[in-house]
């Protein structure tokens, strides 16, 4: 079974976005092929580039980047849940890539992007450039969840149409795919 985990993208308090990882996260636990954790970056203290090596080096200070490099390290591929601010993507995750470097690389990842009209997909067309300098490989099928909030009900469950569970399988699949393919370049 591959590690696949699935990163939230923001730390706002109240975001409605841990509705849409909560609803992956289930989703992908139902598929076999994966073992499945869901990563909430509010529940980590990742403080801004606070460390005094470049994370190439994989000399890090601090507690914080130790146990995030530990958690990265050992997935086979991720999932990031990833909200929209201004066209483009949130600071957390940015943040939270640019921690680390060897953690990421010759993983695949794949993009649940939720937004207004656009979806998402300005802010996941903006976070592909980082995603490929940290040798990540974006799988081309994604989910694009429009108008999101109407997928929220009032428990603050989201459930979506069939398009976006179909979309996600699709996703899944390639995931997985790139996950076994990548597998012989990501022996330490």
């Amino acid at each position: 079974m591959e590690n696949l985990k699935i990163i939230t993208s923001t730390t706002r308090q109240g975001n409605k976005g841990i509705a849409i990882a909560n609803w992956i996260t289930q989703l992908a636990k139902q598929d076999e092929r994966f073992n499945v954790e869901l990563i909430s970056l509010a529940d980590f203290d990742l403080p801004l580039m606070d460390e005094p090596n470049h994370p190439r080096m994989q000399q890090y200070q601090n507690e914080s980047t130790k146990k995030w490099s530990a958690i990265i390290n050992g997935a086979d591929a991720f999932i990031i849940v990833l909200a929209e601010y201004n066209h483009s993507f949130p600071a957390p995750i940015k943040n939270a890539l640019d921690h680390l470097y060897k953690e990421w690389n010759h993983k695949p990842v794949g993009v649940v992007s939720y937004g207004g009209l656009s979806a998402g997909l300005r802010s996941f067309q903006a976070l592909k450039p980082v995603l490929n300098a940290l040798n990540m490989v974006p799988v081309l099928e994604s989910v694009s969840v429009p108008f999101f909030t109407k997928f929220i009900n009032d428990e603050e469950e989201f459930v979506p149409d069939e398009s976006v569970v179909k979309s996600a399988h699709v996703m899944l699949n390639e995931i997985h795919k790139w996950s076994l393919t990548l597998k012989p370049m990501r022996v330490k």
